[in-house]
């Protein structure tokens, strides 16, 4: 996993949540990590990473990702088996 990946992935697991996340980045990440990415109705899209699924929405009014999304994502991540950890310890 590259350095920009991995941090990107460290800061949506950090706590607080950051505010300054851009689609772009999270849908880059998830392609990365091998996640299947539609769209769907509207501003939806519908990820399935390791038989798991979720629906994320596109930030409306601008690029950046809001908390509530960055929320979903982490635990859409967790859930799917892709944490810092895993790949920090290099069982990519």
């Amino acid at each position: 996993m590259s350095h920009k990946h991995l941090n990107l992935l460290r800061a949506i697991f950090q706590d607080p949540l950051p505010s300054n996340i851009h689609w772009r980045e999270v849908e880059s990440l998830l392609n990365h990590v091998g996640a299947t990415v539609e769209p769907a109705h509207g501003a939806r899209f519908r990820v399935v990473l390791n038989r798991v699924e979720v629906f994320l929405h596109h930030p409306h009014h601008s690029n950046v990702c809001d908390k509530q999304d960055i929320k979903h994502l982490r635990e859409f991540l967790a859930r799917a088996g892709v944490t810092p950890s895993r790949y920090e310890a290099g069982k990519e």
